[in-house]
């Protein structure tokens, strides 16, 4: 139940080069380069409902159970199929354009997103 809780973005690193890997916007980059991004996890055992909550209260939720292909959604509203995985305590899916982790470490969730040799890696604290 580590991931379980409501967090608030801390830091990022990498973000605007990320952000316009995947074709985003200058002006969407712009309000999301300081927003205090929230995001809230439920967990129950493998199944999870994890919520980011963007600008303007945009929100993508994705439902996933671990090892259980899923339907997932990306921000820009994408939808896609992928199975979440578990690796020495990191949640791992590989997204259309990225491949993503997010785990617990020192207490704060850190979530790292990879696209060819650009990485976007983002901590949060609990609230």
């Amino acid at each position: 139940m580590a991931f379980a809780g409501k967090w608030e973005v801390e830091c990022q690193e990498g973000y605007e080069e990320f952000c316009k890997l995947l074709g985003i916007p200058d002006d969407i980059i712009a309000k999301g380069r300081d927003y205090k991004m929230i995001t809230e996890v439920t967990q129950s055992g493998e199944t999870f409902t994890w919520t980011h909550i963007y600008p303007r209260d945009a929100k993508v939720t994705n439902n996933f159970t671990v090892g259980k292909e899923s339907d997932m959604e990306t921000i820009g509203g994408k939808k896609f199929k992928a199975t979440v995985t578990m690796d020495g305590g990191k949640l791992c899916v590989t997204f259309p354009n990225y491949h993503h982790t997010s785990e617990i470490c020192g207490g704060k969730l850190v979530e790292t997103s990879k696209t060819g040799s650009v990485v976007f890696k983002r901590t949060s604290k609990k609230l």
